[in-house]
This record gives C-alpha cells, sequence and structure tokens, in this order.
C-alpha cells in the first residue's frame, strides 16, 4: 500500500516477491482508512496456515487499534502475520508482544508527526503564508448551475464532477442568491 497515486509501489513488490510470496494485494489508499477496498479481499481471501506478509507496519495500519485488530481477525482464522523490515512474525510469543509495542510507537509518531504539522500550518497563516487548499469544488460552480439547469440530479451533478453533494448545494445556494462564497 502506498498512500498517493504518484507514489510508486515498486519497492515494495520487490521485497514481497524476494519473501516468495504468491497472491499480492495491492493499493494506494491512505493507511488511516480502516475500510480499504484491497485489505479486506485480503481479509476474506486468507485461510488457517496462510502467513500475511507486509514490508512495514504503517503499510498495513497507521493505529495501534485497527492493527491489533487486523491481526486479532487473522489469529482467528490460523493466520500467521510477519513484517518485513522488522523481522517481526505474530507466530511466537516475542512477535506477539513487539507488535504491540511496534504499533503504539507508530501511532505516537504518527500523531506527533500531525502536531507538528498543526503548528506549522498555525506558523504560517500566522505570517500570511498559508491560504489553505484551493477551492475545487467552487471552481466548478458554473458547470454545475449548467447541469441542475439541464435538469441532473444533485447526485449525478456530484459525482460526474467529482465532488461532494454538500458542495453542489452550496453552489446552488450561492447561484440563487447571485453569490459564490468561497471557502479560505
Amino acid at each position: 500500500r502506498c498512500s498517493t497515486f504518484d507514489q510508486k509501489l515498486d519497492a515494495q513488490l520487490d521485497q514481497l516477491q524476494r519473501a516468495g510470496v504468491e497472491k499480492i494485494f495491492q493499493e494506494k489508499a491512505s493507511g488511516a482508512d480502516a475500510n480499504r477496498q484491497e485489505l479486506q479481499r485480503m481479509m476474506e481471501y486468507v485461510r488457517e496456515g496462510d502467513t500475511v506478509i507486509c514490508c512495514k507496519l504503517d503499510r498495513i495500519a497507521r493505529s495501534t487499534h485497527n492493527l491489533l485488530e487486523i491481526v486479532d481477525q487473522l489469529e482467528k482464522k490460523g493466520v500467521a502475520f510477519r513484517v518485513l523490515n522488522i523481522n517481526l512474525d505474530t507466530a511466537t510469543p516475542t512477535g506477539k508482544l513487539m507488535l504491540t509495542m511496534l504499533g503504539a510507537i507508530a501511532t505516537f509518531e504518527r500523531e506527533m508527526m500531525l502536531e507538528r504539522q498543526r503548528e506549522g500550518i498555525a506558523k504560517a497563516k500566522e505570517l500570511g503564508r498559508y491560504k489553505g487548499r484551493k477551492p475545487t469544488a467552487q471552481a466548478k460552480a458554473d458547470d454545475v448551475l449548467r447541469m441542475i439547469a439541464e435538469g441532473k440530479k444533485k447526485v449525478e451533478v456530484a459525482k460526474y464532477l467529482g465532488i461532494g453533494i454538500a458542495s453542489v448545494y452550496r453552489i446552488i445556494g450561492a447561484g440563487k442568491s447571485g453569490v459564490v462564497a468561497v471557502k479560505v
């Protein structure tokens, strides 16, 4: 797993193939999302006696809770769990202990990173350097209003333009008043 579409999976795929993995589940999605499609497919696929192998802990989960939940589900199915970069194997008692400790450290590290990010954004705002993300839905306001005028349903418009339904309602409301609001 990698988080964004511009990131590459090549290094992970090479490591997994060298480890002798027979079936690979791969996706580009945030690890913070516990309901990832390929993770769910893998969980349904594995059977007793299988071993799930990942390159790094943060490739399978981002929180201790989620990690332990996944490993618990695997254990209930009789499936072992290995992490290549730290040589962790839950088939051993030491591996189970290390997994719990490393999961807690990974969660702590992520929370610290998010805290530093929030502090950096606050400082940039203070200095007038942070403008926030560009209002992508507002850039499509003309298209929204045109499609609604053509009789398209709001859900269709949102899906076609790749914006949220709430944005469609906001744009329609702003269009009726003649004012288009942009959240900064």
